[in-house]
């Protein structure tokens, strides 16, 4: 029997990113199926939970900004760009892998 309630998916870090995540670069997770307003599950909603959850560093603002991802953050999803799947408002899948990966480099 599945748990409707959840969705199973990975999520992935790197260029840095995963010290904010414990130094933790893949996580398989269990994420409620739907929202804190009861619409189904999207990457919008995966960044809150990650930050609110999974995230170890208080410095929520390395990842967010304006309650998305911030500029120079690619979020992939199963490989692709989030552009190509509709960004934020992308509806999570069972298996899905979605990959947080910064770009910004110090110099």
């Amino acid at each position: 029997m599945s748990d409707d309630a959840s969705v199973a998916i990975t999520t992935e870090f790197s260029g840095g990113l995963e010290i904010l995540f414990g130094n933790q670069k893949k996580y398989s997770l269990s994420v409620p199926a739907n929202d804190e307003f009861g619409a189904p599950a999207n990457v919008a909603f995966l960044v809150r939970y990650l930050c609110d959850k999974v995230m170890k560093d208080p410095r929520k603002e390395l990842f967010v900004l304006d309650d998305t991802v911030r500029p120079g953050i690619l979020v992939l999803i199963n490989e692709a760009d989030w552009e190509l799947e509709g960004e934020a408002k992308y509806e999570l899948q069972k298996n899905d892998h979605i990959m947080f990966v910064s770009t910004l480099h110090g110099g």
